[in-house]
């Protein structure tokens, strides 16, 4: 059985409704200070292009940001939706009755310390060494030495192919 967390606890959730809801609020803040300095700069005759067009482009910037966190919002709306229509398991819940003192349950008995005993003897354990640290001018073991798999290969230079 697949348990999921409720919407009220989900972190993800949150997040992006307070994300969304705070991409909103900046965007709104960034489109009405540059809507304000626009109208202060077109009412001047001394206003450069420069300035007239610099808010424009930020007033462009906040309204991208306020799209993204209207976005945000439809998307949160989206999942509540689903999460609220998706059909819930059926949860049996047993109910312990603490006035009982009956002690006849069926409990599986201990092994006995002689049932324990005359079981077969486990395998050792086999460990691997502990690495060691060793110098590199250090001769290789018998067994490393003996493989030879780090033994150069001589080139012949006869470069024809092997059938």
């Amino acid at each position: 059985m697949q348990t999921r967390p409720r919407l009220v606890t989900s972190i993800p959730f949150w997040a992006l409704l307070v994300l969304s809801l705070a991409a909103v609020f900046g965007g709104l803040v960034i489109v009405f200070r540059q809507i304000d300095a626009m109208q202060a700069v077109l009412n001047d005759p001394n206003a450069t292009v420069v300035t007239v067009y610099v808010a424009q482009s930020w007033a462009i910037v906040g309204a991208a940001v306020l799209g993204a966190g209207a976005l945000g919002l439809v998307a949160t709306l989206a999942v509540a939706t689903v999460v609220s229509t998706r059909p819930r398991p059926d949860v049996s819940v047993e109910t312990i009755d603490w006035t009982d003192d009956d002690e006849s349950a069926p409990f599986a008995a201990a092994p006995t310390v002689a049932a324990v005993a005359t079981t077969a003897p486990a395998a050792p354990l086999v460990l691997e060494d502990a690495d060691v640290e060793t110098p590199s001018d250090a001769p290789a073991p018998a067994e490393a030495a003996a493989a030879g798999h780090d033994a150069p290969k001589l080139d012949t230079g006869d470069d024809t192919p092997r059938a």
